[in-house]
């Protein structure tokens, strides 16, 4: 089936079987990889990518559920010059990341719910990333680079 999607504001379109999964359209088709494949079972958000402004794990959605609506991957995240998002350098300065292989659903979820919740308490950020596991932080420096990134909006 023909699937046209906008991802990060360039139109993408091919022809992909009808099974074909949102994540691997973005990685196969458009070729932006920085979106992962962790488990193909919904339970690690290393795939999550916007849909629409909101955040989804793109292992649950199919190609054609996407067509003809715009996707962000974090790679669409950099401003002009590829300067990196606020959440993106508030990971980088609060040291967020280790691996970095959750790092970019992890940001994707974080920038979904700064977008609906400006100004989240921990505990809020906490149970906003609840779907997005990392193996190797421990959240702690995750949770303060979205708080930090969330601090540096508002000033």
């Amino acid at each position: 089936m023909r699937v046209s999607v906008t991802v990060n504001g360039s139109q993408v379109a091919a022809d992909v079987a009808d099974r074909t999964l949102l994540v691997h359209f973005v990685r196969d088709v458009a070729g932006l990889t920085a979106t992962n494949v962790g488990c193909d079972t919904s339970s690690c958000g290393a795939c999550t990518v916007l849909l629409d402004g909101r955040s989804v794990k793109s292992c649950t959605v199919l190609a054609a559920q996407a067509d003809g609506r715009e996707v962000v991957t974090v790679e669409g995240l950099a401003g002009e010059q590829d300067q990196m998002h606020p959440v993106q350098e508030a990971f980088r300065a609060e040291h967020g990341l280790q691996c970095g292989f959750c790092t970019p659903g992890m940001v994707m979820a974080a920038v979904s719910l700064l977008a609906e919740n400006p100004a989240p308490t921990e505990e809020e950020v906490r149970t906003a990333l609840e779907g997005n596991l990392c193996r190797c932080t421990g959240y702690h420096n995750i949770v303060r680079a979205v708080l930090a990134a969330a601090s540096d909006n508002s000033a």
